[in-house]
């Protein structure tokens, strides 16, 4: 076997079906625009869809995780029985994903080896978290995970190619078209070909190779991070029970992900924003000026906030990070231990600014990350204060389109 850990799959796509309702945005996407969801609900209708495969997540606090997750079980095993699903065997897909720019972000869609991924601080494994990983948002995601027989991904790993020698490898001359159509909800378009697995990983090999010393990164895991945390959990409580030899093939060692090159034109850093509900704004900033050093002079660390969809920024001149987003991630963590607020992660300054004219609400825009730092400051500082960074606005981000066996 090659010491690479990604491989092809036994990849499931449906026979027949509308794909743009067969296919939705990641679940942890829109978590305080219900409307987003309703239209997705209205849109798919009584049709085969992975949403009636997910657990969006701004539904968690709903009081009906059982029924739901059942629901989903059910759902998986009829998709089955009723030939919902053809197989693409031991094959990868290529894609290329339209978004609303008109660029075209390149991605293959295979397999990986949790074997080969530490999502701890510290790690040196070939597959690595770029970000703190909340160990408190794994267990809900293992209750829906750990009795399903299909697994959805919207797990995005980075590579760092530079000299793009691993999508050149892809022919799609001799590449199978398996899906082409327009996503929903105004989302962009997708392409999809069926590709022989050989090339693509003697370039994955060729790219480890000429990474130099010991503390070698090939997959950095740039969305989707706490779902290939969830498998990971998941497939060590199920090898407790397997034989060596049944270890070495389980579904459940190989997630589907789909990989994407850093250096893609199409890629772009945006940054996460923060948004505070049920808090006393002022209370809030007076607790952040007394965490900190902070002045309005314009020396130190810029945090801006925003209050009734108004701007104003503030300068930390004592920041625990030197990142932004690290600085103020530091002081919510502790305000939100000792008050009864509730946060969420928000993708688009425009949401924030309408977000934040509710009373009792507070928000903070956050700068935007350099994408060329992220492989060498994994490396040498390890993973980034959680959210730092998102690859795209909500409406980019990987849909559930691929599916795979996982028992």
């Amino acid at each position: 076997m090659s010491k690479i850990p990604f491989k092809t799959a036994d990849i499931l796509l449906p026979e027949n079906a509308d794909m743009t309702k067969w296919s939705v945005v990641a679940c942890d996407q829109y978590t305080s625009e219900p409307k987003y969801w309703e239209d997705v609900k209205n849109v798919v209708d009584s049709s085969p869809s992975t949403f009636n495969m997910i657990f969006p997540e701004i539904y968690l606090e709903d009081g009906d995780a059982e029924e739901r997750i059942e629901s989903i079980n059910t759902t998986m095993e009829k998709y089955i029985n009723d030939g919902v699903f053809k197989t693409l065997k031991d094959s990868l897909v290529y894609v290329e994903r339209t978004v609303l720019n008109g660029k075209i972000r390149r991605g293959i869609v295979g397999s990986v080896d949790l074997e080969h991924y530490d999502y701890n601080k510290g790690s040196t494994s070939l597959i690595r978290a770029t970000e703190g990983t909340v160990i408190e948002r794994i267990p809900p995601r293992v209750k829906v995970r750990i009795n399903a027989s299909v697994e959805l991904p919207h797990i995005m790993l980075l590579i760092d190619d530079e000299k793009d020698i691993v999508f050149k490898s892809i022919n799609k001359e001799t590449a199978t078209p398996v899906y082409d159509f327009d996503l929903m909800c105004q989302s962009g378009h997708i392409k999809g070909y069926q590709i022989d697995g050989t090339p693509v990983i003697n370039a994955l090999s060729q790219l480890y190779e000429q990474m130099e010393g010991d503390n070698k990164l090939l997959f950095a895991v740039g969305d989707g991070n706490h779902s290939l945390a969830t498998a990971k959990e998941c497939w060590e409580q199920i090898k407790k029970c397997l034989t060596e030899e049944q270890k070495e093939t389980h579904p459940a060692r190989f997630p589907l992900v789909e990989i994407v090159n850093i250096h893609d034109s199409s890629l772009e850093f945006e940054p996460i924003h923060r948004i505070v509900f049920n808090c006393n704004s002022e209370h809030l900033l007076g607790s952040l000026k007394q965490y900190y050093k902070c002045n309005n002079d314009g020396v130190g660390q810029k945090i801006t906030y925003v209050i009734n969809g108004e701007k104003e920024d503030i300068y930390v001149s004592n920041p625990s990070s030197q990142l932004t987003v690290g600085t103020l991630q530091n002081f919510l963590d502790y305000y939100l231990k000792n008050n009864n607020c509730k946060i969420d992660y928000i993708h688009g300054e425009d949401v924030v600014l309408e977000l934040t004219k509710q009373s009792n609400t507070i928000g903070f825009l956050l700068p935007p990350m350099e994408k060329s730092e992220l492989f060498p400051t994994v490396i040498k500082d390890g993973s980034l204060p959680r959210k730092t960074f998102s690859m795209g606005e909500a409406w980019e981000k990987r849909f559930y389109l691929e599916c795979k066996l996982i028992k």
